[in-house]
């Protein structure tokens, strides 16, 4: 993109020796978004922002400033005025900490160029998706087609000599579907189709490119529609990637970040105890991925730290939580570059990155028949989960099991649990690993992340009609 102007030179310049460490970002963002509802644009959206950002440590403390504007006088500004925070912060409270310990300089430039398209393409593409639909299957209640794409670019200068320029380009659309049933309800499903970590032209030339995915996504709701209410209860589960990949974010994934446990997370009092089956292991990756780039791969953090992945279960032992640069000096371990900020006015605060519980060895076929009477869950549609591991998810496609055979589809649903325990009672995991490239998550700020799994077989509560 080439918008930014060098900001090591400022931070020499400007940069205060009272402080003992000081960082500065420079960041943009573009999105466009377009939302057709049964054929009718209902959302044309195209938003840039950018900005500054300067944070200061001294003795235990941060002072932070951002300013919306990016140029020099804007960089001097917001390195005074973090810097006078952290001075005035540090007379009213006096921690007397030591210097922070930064991670060893680290010097990253990207390769990556983003190929930002008109909005007008991304409508056509959405209204030819949308006519498809609509010609197929015109039974339908609604249908829905959302298209997005954007990038983030960042940089940061540390005092301590890091260097990092990165680009954040991803792109996907969303394909929504309704149907009424015979008693009168409306079932849905939702699918991310294609899409991923580059610009919209990478992935999408053809609107007609993902039929496939379109049909079976249609399939599936119409078996939906004719379908049951599980009985409820505590039963056997095969949990599919998409509600695996839930629970290594949301049921896990929170419980071991480092600010969480220090506040009293469950995961605070199980280091290096056994939570889960030996056959269980758990990794937040940073760019790599079983030999594969990650679906958001993230070089340097945005406190200079460079990134490597944060192992987190090992053979179903709790090993390792997510740091930043003040946690890792609290518990002494390694810092592994978890500390992430999603706009120039945020703070970096620990983060999930790539989070994923990793395959098995086991074939999908071979675990459902090894199911005499449970479910297969496919599809989540939200979840929630506190810090004690509790979770509630809700699962909106599945199959009953019956005698290790697939049965009828399922209506919308939830499983509940406690994460620690249900995964003491894994005995199966699939041998491959699906991902969740298109997530958000929530935590104080906004963030782009991913997470996946495979096919788990365990005992979980199930809810009923």
């Amino acid at each position: 993109m080439g918008w930014f102007i060098l900001l090591n030179d400022y931070i020499l310049k400007y940069a205060d020796g009272a402080a003992q460490h000081t960082e500065i970002r420079a960041q943009q963002a573009f999105n466009r978004a377009v939302t057709l509802v049964g054929g009718n644009l209902v959302s044309n959206t195209r938003t840039r922002t950018g900005g500054v950002c300067a944070r200061v440590y001294k003795n235990g403390l941060w002072g932070f400033s951002s300013k919306g504007e990016y140029n020099e006088e804007s960089v001097r500004a917001v390195l005074e005025a973090a810097r006078d925070n952290a001075l005035f912060m540090d007379r009213k409270l006096s921690l007397g900490k030591p210097p922070i310990q930064t991670a060893p300089p680290v010097q990253y430039e990207t390769t990556l160029t983003f190929k930002d398209v008109e909005q007008k393409t991304l409508i056509d593409y959405a209204s030819a998706v949308d006519n498809y639909i609509k010609t197929k299957y015109p039974g339908l209640a609604s249908r829905t087609v959302s298209v997005r794409s954007g990038c983030i670019e960042k940089i940061l200068h540390t005092d301590s000599g890091s260097f990092a320029h990165q680009l954040f380009p991803r792109t996907y659309y969303i394909i929504s579907m309704a149907a009424e049933t015979a008693d009168g309800d409306t079932v849905e499903l939702f699918d991310i189709i294609g899409g991923g970590y580059g610009s919209f032209c990478e992935f999408y030339d053809d609107p007609m490119q993902h039929t496939d995915r379109i049909d079976a996504l249609y399939e599936e709701l119409m078996q939906k529609k004719e379908g049951i209410f599980p009985e409820a209860g505590m039963c056997d589960c095969i949990i599919g990637s998409a509600v695996a990949g839930m629970v290594a974010h949301e049921a896990v994934g929170h419980t071991v970040e480092a600010d969480l446990v220090l506040s009293g997370s469950v995961a605070a009092s199980n280091l290096n105890k056994q939570v889960a089956s030996p056959i269980v292991n758990m990794v937040d990756f940073a760019h790599t991925a079983l030999g594969k780039p990650a679906p958001l791969p993230v070089y340097v953090d945005d406190e200079g730290t460079q990134c490597e992945d944060s192992v987190l279960i090992k053979d179903g032992i709790l090993v390792g939580y997510m740091n930043n640069l003040e946690s890792a000096a609290h518990f002494g371990v390694k810092p592994c570059g978890n500390a992430r900020a999603y706009g120039f006015a945020d703070e970096p605060i620990i983060r999930m990155r790539n989070t994923a519980v990793l395959p098995g060895k086991d074939k999908l076929e071979d675990m459902i028949a090894s199911v005499e009477n449970g479910y297969y869950l496919t599809r989540t549609a939200n979840g929630q989960a506190d810090t004690t591991g509790e979770f509630m998810f809700g699962v909106c496609m599945g199959y009953e099991i019956k005698n290790g055979k697939l049965g009828r589809a399922l209506r919308d649903t939830t499983i509940s649990g406690v994460a620690f325990n249900m995964l003491k009672t894994v005995d199966m995991l699939s041998d491959t690993i699906e991902w969740d490239f298109a997530g958000f998550c929530g935590k104080k700020q906004p963030m782009t992340v991913s997470m996946g799994g495979p096919a788990i077989k365990c005992k979980v509560n199930i809810g009923g009609r």
